[in-house]
C-alpha cells in the first residue's frame, strides 16, 4: 500500500514541477508580448503628426493627415485596448494552468500586435515621404530658381554668344514658368506629394537647359573661331612649305580641310537645334585632326633637316664603302695565292659589292626624287635612313672580313714562331736527356721523342704548303706542341727518377751489412734500374728504404728534386 502511495505522490510531485516549467515559459512570452505592444505604443506617430499641422492643411495633405489620425485613433482606442485584455486573459489562463487556452491567446496577441506594428510603419513611411517632400521640394525649388534667374541673365546678356540657339533656348526657359506656378498651387493646396512630381520633373529639364547654356557658348567659339582660325592657319602652312618646295599633295589635307569647313557649317544648324552632345564630339574629334595634321607637317619638316643634313654625308660615305669594298676584293683575290680561304668567306667580297650595286642605284634615285620634289621628304627620310644603315651593315662586314684576312698572315707568322720554339725545346729536351747520368734512355721515352719529332716534321710541312691552310696548320701546330710539352713532362720525370733511386740507394746501403732483407730489397732495385726500368726500379727502392725509416723518402726527394732541375 505504502508503495503506491509514494509512487503517486511522485507523479504529483513531476506534474507540479512540469507544470511550473511550462508557467514560466508561458509568463515569459507573456513578458515578451507585453514589451512589443509598449514598442509600438511609443512610436512617434503623434509627433510626426504634430509637423505635418505645420503645413498647408489642405487638398492631399488634409486626406492623408485625417486618414492617419483615424488609423492612430482605432489602433490607440480600439485594438490596444483589445490586446490588453488578451494578455491579461492570456495570464490568468497561465495560472490556472490552463496552457492550451494560452497558447491560443499568445498567438491571437502576436497577429494583432503584428497588425498594429505593420500599420503603424506605413503611416510613419508615409510621413516621412511627406514630410521629406515638402523640405526637398522647398530646397530644390530654391536651388531651381536661382539656377533659372542666373540662365535668363546669361541669355539676355550675352545672346550673341548662343547665336542662332539664343531663340530655341529662350523657348525652353519660357517654359519653366508655368511649371513653376503648377508647383506653387500645389504646395499651397498641400498637395506635396504631386508637387515633388513636378519638382523632379523641373529639376530634369533644368539639368538639361542649363548645361545647355553653359556649354553653347564655348561650343560655338570653337565652330565659329577657333576651329576656322586653325584651319586657316595650316592652310597657311601648307602654302608656305609648299613654296619651300615641300611636297604634300600625297596627304591630302587642303581636301581634308575643306571637309571640315563643310562640316562647320552643319555643326552650326546642330547647335541650332540643341544637339550639343554629338556636336561638342565632332568638335572635339576635329580639334584632334587638326593636332595629327600639325603632327604630319612638323614631321616632314624633321624629314627635311634630316635629308639636307645627311644627303651628301651619304654620298661621302657610300663612295667610301664603294673603294674598301673594291679594295677588299683585290685584296681577297691576292691572300687567296698565299692562303686558302672558305668558300663562304670567299664570298664576302662579291656580296658586299653586289649588295652596294643595289644601294648605289637606290641612291641614285633617291637624289634625282629629291632635286623633282615630287616626293615627300618623310619618305625620301625612310630610304635615307635604310640606305644609311646597309651602309653600316656593310661597313661592320668589310671591317671585320679585312682584319679576319690580316690575322691570316699574323697567324702564319705566329705559327712558324711558334714551330721554332718547339724545335728549340725538342733539342734541349734530347739534349738533357742524352746529358743526363742514367744508364741508357728506355725505349718508351724514345718512341715519344720520335713521335714528337714526327709532330714537329708535319707542322713544318703545313707550312710549306702554297696556299696555306692555316686552319690545318693551327692544328698540326697544337698537336706537336702538346706531344713535346708531354715528352718535356716525361723527361722531368725520367730524370728525377733515375737521380731518386741512385740516392736512395746509396741512403740504403748504410744499412744493408746489417739487415739482410733491405739488401736483397735494393738489389731488386738495383738490377731493375740496369735494365732501364725506372718507375719499377723507384718503387722497389722506396718501399725497402720507407719500411726501415719511415719518412726518409720526403727528404731525399726534396734534395732530389732541387738536383733534377740543375741538370
Amino acid at each position: 500500500m505504502m508503495k503506491y502511495i509514494i509512487i503517486a505522490v511522485i507523479i504529483l510531485l513531476a506534474i507540479i514541477v512540469v507544470g511550473l516549467l511550462f508557467r514560466k515559459k508561458h509568463n515569459a512570452e507573456i513578458e515578451r508580448l507585453e514589451q512589443l505592444k509598449l514598442q509600438i505604443q511609443n512610436k512617434p506617430i503623434l509627433e510626426e503628426l504634430t509637423k505635418v499641422k505645420q503645413l498647408n492643411m489642405n487638398g492631399q495633405t488634409e486626406e492623408m493627415f485625417e486618414r492617419w489620425r483615424e488609423i492612430w485613433t482605432e489602433i490607440m482606442d480600439l485594438h490596444i485596448p483589445k490586446i490588453d485584455a488578451l494578455l491579461f486573459d492570456a495570464d490568468d489562463a497561465i495560472n490556472r494552468f490552463r496552457f492550451g487556452k494560452a497558447t491560443e491567446l499568445e498567438k491571437d496577441i502576436e497577429i494583432r500586435i503584428d497588425d498594429v506594428d505593420r500599420q503603424m510603419n506605413e503611416i510613419l513611411s508615409e510621413l516621412e515621404e511627406l514630410i521629406g517632400s515638402e523640405e526637398k521640394n522647398r530646397s530644390e525649388m530654391d536651388v531651381m530658381k536661382d539656377q533659372y534667374r542666373l540662365a535668363r541673365k546669361n541669355l539676355l546678356a550675352h545672346q550673341h554668344s548662343y547665336g542662332a540657339a539664343a531663340a530655341p533656348l529662350e523657348k525652353k526657359l519660357e517654359a519653366f514658368s508655368p511649371l513653376f506656378e503648377e508647383y506653387d498651387r500645389l504646395t499651397a493646396e498641400g498637395n506635396y506629394l504631386k508637387a515633388r512630381t513636378t519638382v523632379m520633373g523641373l529639376s530634369e529639364e533644368g539639368d538639361y537647359v542649363f548645361s545647355l547654356i553653359d556649354e553653347i557658348p564655348a561650343l560655338l567659339t570653337d565652330i565659329n573661331s577657333k576651329i576656322p582660325s586653325y584651319i586657316s592657319e595650316l592652310r597657311n602652312g601648307i602654302r608656305e612649305m609648299e613654296s619651300q618646295s615641300y611636297y604634300l599633295n600625297h596627304l591630302e589635307l587642303t581636301r581634308q580641310l575643306d571637309r571640315m569647313e563643310d562640316e562647320l557649317v552643319g555643326m552650326k544648324e546642330e547647335v541650332a537645334r540643341l544637339n550639343v552632345d554629338e556636336t561638342k564630339e565632332k568638335a572635339e574629334e576635329m580639334k584632334e585632326r587638326i593636332d595629327s595634321f600639325y603632327e604630319i607637317l612638323e614631321k616632314e619638316v624633321k624629314a627635311k633637316h634630316f635629308v639636307d643634313y645627311y644627303k651628301a654625308e651619304t654620298g661621302r660615305h657610300l663612295e667610301l664603302i664603294n673603294r674598301d669594298a673594291r679594295d677588299m676584293h683585290d685584296e681577297c683575290l691576292f691572300v687567296q695565292q698565299s692562303y686558302k680561304i672558305s668558300e663562304s668567306d670567299a664570298a664576302i667580297p662579291k656580296a658586299c659589292l653586289e649588295k652596294l650595286e643595289e644601294l648605289n642605284r637606290r641612291f641614285d634615285l633617291f637624289k634625282s626624287r629629291t632635286e623633282e620634289d615630287q616626293s615627300a621628304y618623310s619618305n625620301l627620310e625612310e630610304e635615307l635612313v635604310y640606305i644609311r644603315e646597309e651602309l653600316a651593315k656593310i661597313d661592320v662586314i668589310q671591317h671585320d672580313f679585312t682584319e679576319s684576312l690580316k690575322s691570316l698572315r699574323i697567324g702564319e707568322n705566329e705559327a712558324r714562331r711558334k714551330v721554332e720554339d718547339l724545335k728549340r725545346r725538342l733539342q734541349e729536351t734530347d739534349r738533357m736527356l742524352h746529358k743526363a747520368n742514367t744508364p741508357g734512355i728506355p725505349e718508351e721515352m724514345d718512341v715519344r721523342l720520335e713521335e714528337a719529332e714526327e709532330q714537329l716534321f708535319v707542322a713544318m710541312q703545313s707550312l710549306q704548303e702554297v696556299p696555306l691552310n692555316m686552319k690545318l696548320v693551327d692544328n698540326y701546330v697544337m698537336n706537336a706542341e702538346q706531344s713535346i710539352e708531354e715528352v718535356e713532362e716525361k723527361s722531368v720525370e725520367m730524370i728525377e727518377n733515375v737521380l731518386l733511386v741512385e740516392r736512395i740507394i746509396q741512403y740504403g746501403n748504410r744499412f744493408r751489412k746489417t739487415n739482410p732483407q733491405m739488401d736483397a730489397k735494393l738489389k731488386e732495385a738495383e738490377e731493375s734500374f740496369r735494365q732501364l726500368r725506372y718507375s719499377k726500379a723507384l718503387e722497389e727502392a722506396a718501399t725497402a728504404v720507407e719500411s726501415f725509416e719511415p719518412g726518409s723518402m720526403k727528404r731525399i726527394e726534396v734534395l732530389v728534386k732541387e738536383e733534377a732541375w740543375r741538370v
